[in-house]
């Protein structure tokens, strides 16, 4: 069994095998592949490699939808997924899904083919300034030469591949994120590669980091900075009793929110992303209550953990002056600071003490009242389905048949699916209207619910959710996941709907509320103000587009309902092959 590749293997082949392997050994198990000449190396290495077992190649034709479905990977997995494409725009293509990764804290690696030296500066095609193209958004960056095939080399690729799994699966002070490692190569830009050259851990360690690597200005890695991360060191709290609390836990917080609303006994205020939203101090209706002067216009300190992104009256009320406003941030140089004027700590906990019950009861019995009056679900009669009465048991059947012919809403498509939806399963929301929906209506419940709310774009949410699903079942585990997107989220990542040939689909569903335009924009005062036509044009942006049609030309089941029955059907029956689930809704 050969130590590597063949002595007469070209520079690129022998350099992209050995950093490949190094970053296998360190514990990368996924790479996305897109096609092109300059990184050919790097593809053909990954393939090797997946041919040993030792790793998952998924083959993508469009680098935006590559790095999404990388970064839903990183989602799921918490590990740091590569990301292979050649040089010029391909790589620009990547910067979407690197914001993203980067304000919500995956990981994500990125491995960019480039023009050596050379034929930089000169107009060769596809050649661009790839060093520092992605700005302050990634955790580190080394701009590599060409390899030569020196003496060394093998090593410099082991220790580049650690430095770049460190830095970007967050152990250093700015926590998980993206990290890019621009790697030129000569021509021949591959050459032959035994089946069997990659079947070996490489188990070596590496030479100096900076040893045969240009760094460029763009290197960050603020670890190998101390005056950098003892800027962000953040202190550890312990906070007192007494004044009028609220925890407050935004997009990706997680359960340590609920953890010390439960311990303090403090109302939760927690969004439907935040991986919160569920204990007995969860508060569902909070815009309502926030707005109430007997109620938040008490509140005296809140807590904050995550990125609350989905309600306007959260930052209102951080930018209250008379409210003493506590950020848990373990990790990130930048956290969530409305007003600037919050204290940001690592962790918070609460000192002992006798717990404000009256505090929290009348933010419980409040939220309880407003929960039952918007309830619209008045089930049918016990009483009179076991009556034998025949009356008693016609009205019975009526508003049974009454309920499963219901008409969908949008309220009633987020709540339904939030019904289907348990721990084993994961749920994807998109940047859409019924984001807000959601978060309105749906009670609390321990599942996993994502949404790439770091921006709060619309790009790459089928591509992301492919990615959570693939890692969630790659081991045999059972669930679904379901991504709710509107239309224009499913239009904008459309071409997501491609997978890789050959590569087996996970239980995917794409449920759609079409109402044939950004409805979402509604909702803006402008909306109020500006011509019917030209609003429509420029920001409800109508169309279309036959969703049937469309899922059909990616060889899709479509179905199609209008129904809570229906709806009900569509999300629980058992599929193997994705499905895009298309709900009707009224503008």
């Amino acid at each position: 069994m050969p130590d590597g590749p063949p002595a007469d293997a070209a520079p690129a082949t022998a350099f992209s095998v050995e950093l490949l392997t190094a970053l296998v050994d360190g514990g990368l198990t996924d790479v996305v592949v897109c096609p092109g000449s300059r990184s050919q190396a790097l593809a053909l290495a990954a393939a090797a490699l997946e041919r040993a077992g030792r790793l998952r190649v998924h083959v993508r034709i469009d680098e935006r939808s590559a790095a999404f479905f990388a970064l839903g990977l990183g989602v799921e997995s918490g590990r740091a997924t590569a990301v292979v494409t050649t040089s010029g725009s391909a790589v620009a293509h990547l910067y979407p899904a690197v914001l993203e990764a980067h304000h919500s804290g995956v990981p994500l690696l990125l491995l960019t083919a480039d023009r050596p030296v050379e034929l930089q500066g000169i107009r060769s095609n596809q050649t661009t300034t790839q060093p520092g193209i992605f700005g302050g958004a990634v955790r580190f960056e080394r701009d590599v030469a060409a390899p030569t095939g020196a003496d060394g080399e093998s090593a410099r690729a082991a220790t580049l591949a650690h430095e770049a799994l460190r830095s970007a699966n967050g152990r250093g002070i700015a926590g998980p994120g993206p990290v890019h490692l621009n790697l030129a190569f000569r021509e021949p830009l591959s050459s032959a590669l035994p089946a069997d050259a990659a079947t070996r851990d490489t188990a070596r360690e590496g030479a100096a980091a900076g040893e045969g690597t240009r760094d460029t200005a763009a290197t960050r890695d603020a670890s190998a900075r101390p005056f950098v991360a003892a800027r962000f060191e953040r202190p550890r709290v312990v906070l007192e009793r007494g004044p009028r609390t609220v925890v407050i836990a935004g997009h990706g917080a997680g359960p340590d929110a609920e953890e010390l609303a439960h311990a303090a006994s403090w109302p939760l205020i927690a969004e439907v992303t935040s991986g919160a939203r569920f204990g007995r101090n969860l508060v569902t209706p909070y815009r309502e209550l926030l707005r109430d002067d007997r109620l938040g216009g008490r509140i005296e300190r809140a807590v904050v953990f995550g990125h609350p992104t989905l309600s306007r009256e959260v930052p209102a009320l951080l930018q209250r002056d008379d409210v003493d406003v506590t950020v848990v941030a373990p990790t990130g140089i930048e956290a969530y600071n409305p007003g600037h004027r919050a204290r940001v700590v690592s962790t918070a906990s609460v000192a002992d003490g006798a717990a404000d019950r009256d505090w929290l009861g009348a933010w419980v019995v409040a939220s309880r009242s407003l929960v039952q009056a918007a309830d619209r679900d008045a089930a049918p009669s016990l009483a009179d389905g076991h009556s034998h009465d025949p009356e008693a048991r016609l009205r019975f059947a009526r508003a049974e048949f009454a309920a499963v012919r219901a008409e969908v809403d949008r309220r009633m498509l987020v709540e339904e699916l939030w019904r289907a939806t348990w721990p084993y399963d994961r749920l994807v929301l998109a940047a859409s209207r019924l984001i807000r929906v959601a978060d309105a209506y749906v009670p609390g419940k321990k599942i996993p619910v994502h949404a790439n709310r770091g921006l709060a774009g619309i790009d790459g949410t089928i591509a992301t959710a492919h990615g959570i699903a693939s890692a969630q079942q790659a081991d045999g585990m059972p669930g679904v996941t379901r991504v709710l997107v509107g239309d224009l989220a499913l239009l904008h990542d459309a071409g997501s709907l491609l997978g890789g040939h050959g590569e087996t689909w996970p239980r995917l569903q794409v449920i759609v509320g079409n109402d044939g335009g950004g409805t979402i924009f509604d909702d803006l005062e402008v909306a109020q103000t500006a011509e019917r036509d030209v609003f429509d044009r420029v920001q409800y942006t109508p169309h279309d587009v036959d969703v049937a049609a469309l899922a059909a030309a990616y060889r899709w089941e479509h179905v199609r309902v209008t129904t809570r029955g229906k709806l009900e059907q569509a999300l629980t029956l058992s599929r193997e092959a994705p499905v895009v689930i298309e709900v009707p809704l009224k503008r």
